[in-house]
């Protein structure tokens, strides 16, 4: 995966706690093998009308939101079952950020997996961006990860945000260097190598025959 270390553009709210991971993308999506394409069907339920068309109501049907690369989100996002489509979806949807005030362990822990950069803030700082990115949709969010920081300018009488946030060091390190777990086994490729040029010489021999 590519290495992930500042993230910068503009935001999509999608101001619900607890949005599942079904909510993100609906059990029915689940069939494709592949990894990528399911960027069309995340939120398809809020995103689409009963009849296909897309919902002018829903954020990211709306001019002011087209291209957004930065997701913001309410409490607890990305809860329910672990399915690892949902961050799959929000990925392939253009996303590269996730902010939100909290998230479920699982669907963190996935979108690290991935390259998706998944920043937990405090719930008034988080309440700060929506408020901020409502007054003027096209302001450009920051979300430094060398740095753990996310920073916003001030809009109008609205104070700007320039906040800190933790980040377990382990996915810091893989997304910085663009690791996923291939890529940290892959590290370690001599010493595989080496164990598997070795190994028959101990293992007993099965008689032929």
């Amino acid at each position: 995966m590519e290495p992930v270390t500042v993230v910068r553009g503009r935001a999509c709210p999608i101001d619900a706690n607890d949005v599942d991971t079904d909510a993100i993308i609906p059990k029915q999506f689940l069939k494709r093998v592949e990894r990528t394409g399911f960027g069309p069907f995340a939120f398809s339920e809020w995103r689409y009308l009963d009849d296909g068309s897309p919902n002018p109501d829903f954020a990211m049907n709306r001019p002011e939101h087209a291209g957004a690369n930065i997701l913001l989100a309410g409490r607890n996002f990305g809860c329910g079952s672990s399915r690892e489509h949902a961050p799959w979806a929000l990925e392939d949807a253009g996303f590269r950020a996730i902010i939100a005030s909290s998230f479920a362990d699982i669907f963190r822990t996935n979108c690290g997996k991935i390259g998706v950069l998944a920043v937990q803030l405090g719930e008034p700082i988080v309440r700060q961006l929506f408020a901020v990115v409502d007054a003027d949709p096209s302001v450009e969010i920051t979300v430094d990860l060398e740095q753990q920081l996310v920073r916003v300018p001030q809009v109008g009488d609205l104070a700007g945000v320039d906040a800190h946030f933790d980040i377990d060091p382990h996915t810091r390190h893989c997304l910085l260097h663009g690791l996923d777990d291939i890529g940290l086994t892959l590290q370690d490729a001599d010493a595989i190598d080496a164990y598997e040029a070795d190994r028959a010489a101990y293992k007993p021999r099965v008689p032929a025959r």
